[in-house]
């Protein structure tokens, strides 16, 4: 980090995230279908973040017309990718729903997330991972002002 702002270096971080990511989703188009194009990819990331966002919340959220957003979702439910849950309380709502289909594809960065953690973790003492952790719950904190439909996990 020599040499870097605190800026830079955390730029830096999320860059790498997104590099193992990428280059984890293309290395494995041999080795799978590949059914989503870059924009469907997109909507399920966006989908998945939200956590069970309606069809509306998500329109919403990425700022398209309520029959575009539709228009996608059911395009993701056939591919698999995605279920829509009818609300109890509204009949006419559905919540999205990641399938575990997704969540196969969408592994290949969590994993490598849970790894940089672990050795993050044993290579820190107590107080520094407690620190860490601290300064991760302030970063989530000035995002929900940004974010505020998120539900929490």
């Amino acid at each position: 980090m020599t040499g870097m702002t605190t800026e830079e270096a955390f730029q830096e971080v999320y860059s790498n995230f997104k590099l193992h990511f990428y280059r984890e989703v293309f290395g494995n188009f041999d080795n799978r279908e590949a059914t989503l194009t870059t924009v469907e990819t997109f909507c399920m990331e966006v989908i998945y973040a939200l956590k069970n966002p309606t069809v509306n919340e998500f329109a919403n959220f990425i700022k398209i017309s309520s029959p575009n957003a539709a228009y996608k979702v059911n395009k993701l439910v056939k591919k698999g990718y995605l279920k829509k849950i009818q609300s109890k309380e509204d009949r006419r709502e559905y919540y999205l729903q990641v399938t575990q289909k997704f969540l196969d594809y969408y592994n290949v960065s969590t994993t490598y997330v849970r790894e940089t953690m672990a050795k993050l973790k044993n290579s820190m003492n107590a107080s520094e991972w407690k620190d860490f952790h601290h300064v991760l719950d302030r970063i989530l904190e000035e995002q929900s002002k940004d974010l505020p439909m998120r539900k929490k996990r």
